[in-house]
């Protein structure tokens, strides 16, 4: 769950949530999501995109954040996400757009990619927690592939 400021990890019985301090969370767009006991809102499936990639290690890793944008994939507007890009850091916008294109999603990225090509002053690493060595660079992402990342469907 993304707060505005950290809060301490809380549990009950087996569930244990953990609170992230996400920065711009007032930027973030969300949409209501009807539940048994009323409207929560709820991030859009670009911003959730964002933030899967941006906390890869709270997702699981990027396998997992892989299988999970394999699906939300298809309710991304390319448009929204490329206006959702400045709520994070540059990099984030990098590895979500390699990772669709990856997954098969090239039609969901080319706002994104001019986005990522303007303000991206540098490239980066594909997974942060990976060696460099051996990685190749992707031109149009700007980003060493260092892992490989496969969705598990």
């Amino acid at each position: 769950m993304f707060l505005a400021r950290n809060r301490r990890p809380i549990q009950c019985g087996a569930v244990r949530v953990a609170f992230i301090a996400r920065k711009r969370l007032g930027d973030v767009p969300v949409q209501p999501f009807n539940t048994p006991r009323g409207t929560v809102l709820v991030s859009s499936p670009e911003a959730t995109a964002l933030d899967l990639v941006g906390y890869a290690g709270h997702a699981g890793g990027l396998n997992q954040v892989a299988t999970v944008l394999s699906e939300l994939a298809e309710r991304i507007d390319p448009e929204k996400l490329a206006a959702v890009a400045w709520t994070a850091p540059v990099p984030w916008a990098q590895r979500l757009g390699f990772l669709l294109e990856h997954l098969g999603f090239a039609a969901k990225v080319p706002v994104l990619k001019g986005y990522v090509r303007q303000h991206a002053k540098q490239s980066t690493v594909l997974l942060p927690t990976a060696p460099q060595k051996c990685a190749h660079r992707n031109k149009g992402w700007k980003l060493y592939i260092n892992a490989k990342v496969e969705a598990e469907l």
